[in-house]
């Protein structure tokens, strides 16, 4: 192609030209590229680096002067129009050529795997491109920490999560490293988790918490932090605060480390005050403001909500528990009576007939919706009698009745046509709400994985977590952003890499701070089974081979036996 105009910006420029530039091309290798231009003429080319990558772009270019070399950053393989929506990835460069000494290193960080160049040549001269590579900038796990099973499946998963969540670990926790790279309160508190049981280094976990206490005015927490949706100081998402708070318990849970915990706790007192005056008569929380969304499944939050005080209720006693600890009596009595109030209000949600909690209430009258995260939320707030709990699991478990539907996305990209009616109110529901169950995306299934485990179902949460296997095809190494859509290396999906270590292998703290350890193996549910999980105190080993548990722990632990017997231990080798 003769010499094309340039458009100001390299990014409008790559997509403008590269679909007639791009019928002959194919795909190469990032490597060296080069050509004879026998006068003025423009090119493009393509780089795969066969995974999604983050870090400093760099090249060598040997090029006449005035060349102009035009990068598009991309997530997916080409920027056709129907690709090209406002939703992808619109980061890239321009770098023009000295003819003499040229080499680019980019001082910005990007996520990407394929990079869409267009070559502009001025005059004849040969141009060749060379060393093109990102050094990639990521906070990588610490430490000796491994899963290692019988099932390569497992074994894959788990690392992917590893990868995925260093892949979203630069300065800060982000969503993602291709689109946005925002720290939102909310997505971090998966990041987190795999933080924790995976590496020996825990200052992002604490970051998390210091960085995103920075309540509005009225103690809520913005949705975003140290960034544009920050600084804007507009609408909020109430329900990134409750992450926010869980994630603090992680904290406690883990380190019990007091400077943290007692700097976050009154922002955290303050994020559950901001719901009460939301509670109705009967001690239920119904229409919060802003933009409310606890996951992006198909889940029903209007009216009067069984998944927002359900949520707020697990908080509470999370609260509670670290007010305890700080010595903090009035806040965890406080906590304890909000608790203890939502608890006869909540009855309202309970559908008798399917054994399972709605979504919710509109206008007195209870709606048909019951999703898996109603069901999940129930179990995990303390709010649901125990006899109860076997036929929720059952209900949110059977895969004959489950669906999966999204707001905003499907078919293998955001939806224009359903955000628009999102941000109206208009939930077109396409799904049977009687008979069947909207699962939820990736984020939020840590929830139903907790309940799983609550209820004392490892094999629930081990067949569940085998669906996340849909993103590791084609050579993907990453966690996708939901079923089916989104961005290819999404933090917040990340939950089977913690799922293994906690719910399979079984290792979780017992006391604040990890000074003693529960380990609770899922028997029968894999063959055979090692791991390695960090503690403040040095690693616990564990291996599992059929009923037979050997244990190597720097902490005194409680092992729990096959037939459930828990029997403690002093540390050392077992």
């Amino acid at each position: 192609m003769p010499l094309a105009t340039i458009a100001e910006d390299p990014v409008d420029n790559v997509r403008t030209l590269w679909h007639d530039l791009t019928s002959t091309m194919a795909a190469v290798q990032p490597g060296d590229v080069s050509f004879a231009a026998t006068g003025p003429v423009t090119r493009a080319v393509s780089f795969d680096f066969g995974r999604i990558v983050a870090g400093h772009t760099a090249f060598t270019l040997h090029a006449p002067a005035g060349t102009t070399i035009d990068i598009l950053y991309r997530e997916a393989p080409d920027t056709t129009p129907e690709a090209a929506e406002h939703h992808a990835p619109r980061t890239g460069a321009r770098y023009i050529a000295r003819g003499r000494d040229d080499t680019y290193v980019a001082q910005d960080i990007n996520g990407l795997r394929w990079i869409n160049m267009i070559i502009t040549v001025p005059e004849a001269g040969t141009v060749r491109l060379s060393e093109l590579r990102v050094r990639e900038y990521l906070s990588q796990p610490t430490g000796n920490s491994y899963f290692r099973s019988s099932d390569p499946e497992l074994d894959k998963l788990y690392l992917a999560g590893i990868r995925t969540v260093a892949l979203n670990s630069l300065d800060a926790y982000v969503d993602c490293p291709t689109r946005e790279q925002r720290s939102w309160v909310g997505d971090a508190v998966v990041h987190q988790m795999v933080n924790l049981t995976t590496s020996a280094d825990w200052r992002l976990p604490h970051w998390y918490i210091e960085l995103a206490n920075s309540p509005r005015p009225d103690g809520i927490l913005p949705m975003s932090v140290v960034g544009d949706l920050e600084h804007s100081q507009g609408f909020t998402i109430p329900e990134w605060s409750l992450y926010w708070i869980h994630g603090l318990h992680n904290i406690y849970r883990y380190s019990a480390d007091r400077d943290t915990l007692t700097a976050a706790a009154p922002t955290a007192r303050r994020i559950l005050e901001w719901f009460v005056p939301y509670l109705t008569d009967g001690g239920v929380l119904a229409n919060l403001p802003e933009w409310t969304l606890t996951d992006w499944s198909s889940i029903f939050l209007n009216g009067e909500s069984s998944i927002d005080t359900a949520f707020w209720a697990a908080e509470l006693l999370e609260y509670a528990e670290i007010a305890e600890f700080l010595g903090n009596a009035g806040d965890a009595s406080w906590a304890q009576a909000q608790h203890d109030r939502v608890r006869g209000g909540y009855e309202a949600f309970w559908d008798e007939k399917r054994g399972t909690y709605i979504d919710h209430i509109v206008d007195g009258a209870p709606q048909p919706a019951a999703s898996q995260i109603a069901g999940a939320l129930a179990i995990i707030s303390g709010l649901v009698p125990a006899h109860r709990t076997p036929r929720i699991i059952d209900w949110i478990s059977n895969q004959a009745r489950q669906v999966t539907r999204s707001w905003i996305g499907g078919d293998g990209t955001y939806d224009e046509e359903k955000i628009a009616r999102q941000i109206k109110g208009d939930r077109h529901v396409d799904w049977n709400p009687e008979t069947q169950t909207v699962v939820a995306q990736p984020f939020a299934s840590f929830l139903v994985h907790d309940a799983y485990a609550k209820a004392q179902r490892p094999d629930l949460v081990l067949s569940s977590i085998r669906r996340w296997s849909t993103f590791l095809q084609d050579g993907w190494d990453t966690f996708g952003e939901c079923w089916g859509w989104g961005t290819p290396a999404h933090g917040w999906s990340s939950t089977p890499t913690r799922d293994l270590i906690q719910h399979i292998a079984g290792v979780t703290p017992a006391e604040p701070g990890f000074t003693h350890a529960k380990i609770s193996p899922a028997y029968g549910t894999i063959d055979r089974l090692e791991a390695r999980t960090p503690t403040p105190y040095g690693n616990i080993e564990i291996t599992l081979s059929g009923n037979n548990v050997t244990v190597n722990s720097p902490i005194p632990f409680t092992l729990v036996d096959v037939d459930g017997r828990a029997t403690n231990y002093l540390p050392g080798q077992l």
